[in-house]
């Protein structure tokens, strides 16, 4: 008999990298990283959004004191013949420079030419997909301020992955049932509506 439950293909911690993030957002880090960044997202997120504190003054104290101890310690070290502080050379490399630029640059043009097919209607279908997301993400703007959103999405991240990776097999037969229903009355949407509506391609071969 076969067994209900297949194999998954692929871990989920795999599917996340399979290196520290992956640890951390699986909460199997020994160090406690995930502890560590959760406790740290509540205190900012309690300090901006909660205690009124504003980012900048924060920003601009959390640099002003640690310059203050950087250079108090510096200066003892000269005075009582102690090591400096090891600070290491800050510094970015061209070859790092040149990888960041170049990764920008294929993905501001893959952006430019999505928002142009968009623009110009060569694929309804993704304009409604782009409308909706951003209709979607418009609407949830107005309900929290950017910072609990962040917030909320720190959450998720260590929340999500961890109870997916624990019922997996649950949680996957439910979401391809899920698929199915939403795969069927996506079909007679466009079948009904969308195949319905005129397209620009003839008159963009005749322009062309």
């Amino acid at each position: 008999m076969a067994d209900s439950h297949p194999t998954p293909c692929i871990s989920v911690h795999q599917a996340l990298g399979g290196g520290t993030a992956a640890d951390v957002l699986l909460w199997r880090n020994s160090c406690g990283g995930a502890l560590i960044l959760l406790a740290s997202s509540t205190m900012l997120w309690y300090l901006f959004e909660r205690a009124g504190y504003n980012f900048l003054s924060f920003v601009a104290n959390v640099l002003l004191l640690l310059l203050v101890i950087l250079f108090l310690w510096a200066k003892s070290a000269s005075l009582l013949n102690r090591p400096l502080p090891p600070i290491p050379k800050l510094e970015i490399s061209e070859k790092t420079v040149g990888m960041v630029a170049d990764e920008l640059h294929l993905w501001i043009n893959h952006m430019l030419s999505t928002a142009h097919d968009i623009a110009i209607g060569r694929d309804f279908k993704f304009f409604l997909k782009v409308a909706a997301g951003l209709w979607l993400v418009s609407y949830i703007g107005s309900l929290f301020k950017f910072l609990t959103l962040i917030y909320i999405g720190v959450i998720l991240s260590l929340s999500v992955p961890a109870v997916y990776d624990k019922y997996q097999h649950f949680m996957d037969e439910k979401l391809r049932a899920t698929h199915g229903i939403i795969q069927t009355q996506y079909k007679k949407i466009d079948e009904s509506v969308l195949r319905k509506l005129p397209l620009p391609s003839n008159r963009e071969k005749k322009m062309q």
